[in-house]
């Protein structure tokens, strides 16, 4: 069986803590009541897991069981204590049995014994007892290999079983083994089996806090516009996902947003896979935010079960008639912008930079303030766009993922290209003196407009041959958007044509 174990020094007169560890605990009279939960997620595939249980405990040394703990949990971020009498109790060794009993498990005990099994005879279709050596147990994919490191969720490569029969060897069992029956001491779920300290004996209720992997959560907004017109109704979701193996039952639940620091295994998640989903509507939001250290935390108000594999979702926030803009952009050089800055040889190509696509991006902005009726922090997450339909019907216009926003930041969502929209951009002019080490360039660019109204168009151009550059004729206006862009923003006509030209000189 899977099994971590970590031994601590009672520094109390009258302990010891230098024993032999058993590999299963027969005598538990410690066993934990189960008690009040709590599970913190965080939007890092991880969570922490807060319990309190009673114990009933003699004075001295206890062996128990902590039962119904999660199969990704990480044994060495445990944390026991007794809020009532801090010093009064200590773990003194700690087994995680992380591997439950399995026929995996039972065959791995049974290694270099003789198993019965049954088989049945492919001639006659008899059943048959047969038995044979058990050389190695094996695996499945994403079983556990005792030479390998043990990281908890990481798969190894699956590995075959070995038997002795009949004098030969095979890879593979030959029919289903047969197992003595199993004892009440057997470990049905992971389990933490602790030898507890205890300074004096009576009943206790003992906190245990241990972080696990296997639950996340994410942020989803759903954003509905009228028919016509860009300001729309919002509505965040959050969705929590459970994978860690075990269920958490009428939890308090919160929800940590933020970019929490967490050392992470090679590979310790696995691949995630919708099972089940519970949906919770409430008229009101069911959760409520507050700063918390450097991140924010969102707590339901409710308290819910989390059951394994399974998919939650909670309404977190809402906003009717949000005040949006719509935005169109047409970044028309078809090169990484900033691929050879600072580069000589770029600086002097009069090829680089002349690519163009002819896409016109659509986008959608708002400010999240409390004015536009929102203002609250947005974790990071998808927002979606639908936009009602003549028939009333409401149909999806594109989606994309927001950052962490605190309020009275802007949010902006890239939703797609514009069909109606379209942009040419051609190098109309290419100078360059290698003596005087600089270059002029010119451009002309084209947008049009297939609409049946007036659209505003921002045309970012992107000065890219040298950090020294010098716009000596433009047709518009442009504003300088940082030391290497420019941006037009300009008025297209319906079913017409905006030209814009511009000539920079470079020099290095």
């Amino acid at each position: 069986m899977r099994r971590i174990s970590c031994a601590a020094s009672c520094r109390r007169s009258g302990v010891v803590a230098a024993f032999a560890g058993a590999a299963l605990f027969s005598v538990l009279p410690g066993q934990a009541a189960a008690g009040d939960v709590q599970v913190t997620v965080y939007n890092r595939d991880f969570a922490l897991i807060k319990e309190t249980r009673s114990f009933d405990l003699k004075a001295g040394i206890n062996e128990t069981r902590f039962a119904d703990v999660t199969s990704l949990l990480e044994p060495d971020s445990l944390v026991l204590r007794d809020p009532k009498d801090a010093g009064g109790i200590r773990i003194v060794e700690q087994n995680y049995e992380a591997d439950p009993l399995s026929e995996e498990a039972l065959l791995r005990r049974a290694e270099g014994k003789v198993v019965k099994f049954r088989v049945q005879n492919p001639a006659t279709g008899a059943i048959e007892y047969v038995n044979a050596k058990v050389i190695r147990a094996g695996h499945g994919p994403g079983g556990w290999s005792p030479a390998g490191r043990g990281n908890f969720g990481v798969d190894s490569q699956p590995m075959s079983p070995i038997v002795e029969l009949d004098g030969k060897t095979l890879f593979a069992l030959p029919g289903q083994p047969l197992f003595d029956l199993i004892g009440a001491d057997a470990i049905l779920k992971p389990t933490l089996l602790w030898r507890l300290w205890a300074e004096k004996a009576g009943k206790r209720d003992i906190e245990v806090a241990y972080l696990s992997g296997g639950l996340r959560w994410e942020a989803t907004y759903n954003l509905v516009a009228p028919e016509t017109g860009d300001n729309f109704d919002l509505v965040g979701w959050v969705t929590i996902e459970n994978e860690s193996g075990a269920m958490f039952e009428n939890a308090r639940v919160k929800l940590m947003a933020g970019d929490v620091s967490k050392v992470q295994p090679p590979m310790m998640r696995r691949d995630m896979k919708v099972y089940a989903m519970a949906s919770e509507g409430m008229a009101e939001p069911g959760v409520t935010e507050r700063a918390f250290d450097e991140y924010h935390l969102y707590t339901l108000k409710e308290r819910t079960t989390l059951r394994e594999r399974e998919l939650k979702q909670v309404e977190f926030c809402r906003a009717d008639g949000l005040p949006g803009k719509r935005l169109y952009v047409y970044d028309g050089a078809d090169v990484s912008p900033y691929g050879g800055y600072g580069n000589e040889s770029v600086a002097g190509d009069p090829n680089y930079g002349t690519q163009a696509n002819t896409k016109v991006a659509t986008m959608i902005e708002f400010k999240n303030s409390k004015a536009a009726g929102l203002g609250i922090p947005l974790p990071k997450g998808t927002m979606k766009v639908y936009r009602a339909d003549t028939d009333g019907g409401r149909e999806f216009i594109g989606e994309n993922s927001i950052d962490h926003t605190p309020a009275d930041e802007t949010v902006r969502l890239a939703l797609g290209n514009a069909f109606d929209l379209k942009g040419e951009r051609r190098q109309t002019d290419f100078k360059v003196d290698n003596q005087h080490r600089s270059a002029s360039e010119g451009f002309e660019i084209k947008v049009r407009n297939h609409k049946k109204t007036a659209v505003e168009v921002r045309v970012v151009e992107h000065l890219y041959r040298w950090a020294e550059w010098k716009i000596a004729v433009s047709s518009d206006t442009y504003a300088k958007k940082d030391a290497r862009t420019i941006e037009f923003v300009v008025s297209v006509p319906p079913d017409g044509e905006k030209v814009i030209s511009y000539r920079v000189n470079y020099s290095w």
